[in-house]
């Protein structure tokens, strides 16, 4: 998806205030509660790998910025010129929020995500989840969202689920959204799909909080979550035909 213009990650990444692209990512590990995160990038072609590398090949959990494309430059990972993440519609999308004078301070904005994620069990019963980001268009002050921070936009655990989270991160941050879905689990003894009505359609709607998330659970069962208008979304079991939907 970080390959596919259509989506705001990688080579679709929306534009900042300055004109330049920061994307953000993160995975986790549910089989043994190990993670990686990066901010900040703007060259690295899949920031994704980069979370994934700092995961596997360092000691930390969160990196950003210059330090992390050291890191993904000293393992060789792919870099690309700002020509490969410029996009018409995206920049046209710059342009009319700068003009209007939007930026992720405005609250009443007609909000863009398009954060991309993805949460998967395998036969032996891991979970991991993934997201990334190129953020909110026209940021400012290298503004970061929910995306690469553990616990608000992504998580997993065997013992309860997968989740990768988009929209307003600012909110998703505030309400800790996808360890707070685990928690309940945990917790509370709450299905998938409780948790994920509590959360979602509950506790960030209480607080302004708009977007959404997939979810998987230790037996394999799927939520996928919003309380936007909309929300890009797919899904495949094996052995089932996929499902692909988009709003309500």
């Amino acid at each position: 998806m970080e390959n596919n213009k259509l989506f705001n990650a990688g080579k679709g990444a929306v534009f900042t205030h300055s004109g330049r692209h920061e994307m953000d990512a993160s995975l986790m590990d549910g089989s043994n509660l190990m993670a990686g995160a990066v901010a900040g990038v703007a060259a690295v072609k899949n920031p994704v790998l980069l979370a994934r590398l700092i995961m596997e090949k360092t000691d930390h959990v969160f990196l950003s910025g210059a330090g992390a494309e050291e890191l993904a430059s000293k393992y060789s990972l792919p870099f690309e010129s700002p020509d490969y993440f410029f996009d018409e519609f995206r920049h046209q999308q710059w342009l009319a929020a700068k003009d209007s004078g939007a930026s992720f301070l405005d609250h009443t904005q007609d909000k863009k995500f398009g954060t991309v994620g993805a949460v998967a069990l395998d036969q032996k019963g891991n979970i991991a989840a993934a997201t990334s980001t190129g953020g909110m268009t026209n940021k400012m002050y290298n503004r970061i969202g929910d995306t690469p921070i553990i616990g608000a936009g992504t998580y997993a655990s065997n013992a309860t689920c997968g989740v990768s989270c988009t929209g307003h991160g600012e909110y998703f941050i505030r309400s800790v959204v996808a360890y707070d879905i685990s928690c309940l689990m945990e917790y509370k003894g709450l299905s998938l799909k409780e948790a994920c009505k509590v959360v979602v359609m509950e506790k960030l709607v209480k607080i302004g909080g708009e977007g959404g998330l997939i979810a998987v659970d230790s037996l394999g069962n799927l939520e996928l979550a919003f309380n936007s208008e909309g929300m890009y979304r797919a899904s495949v079991k094996s052995g089932e035909v996929p499902f692909i939907g988009i709003y309500k």
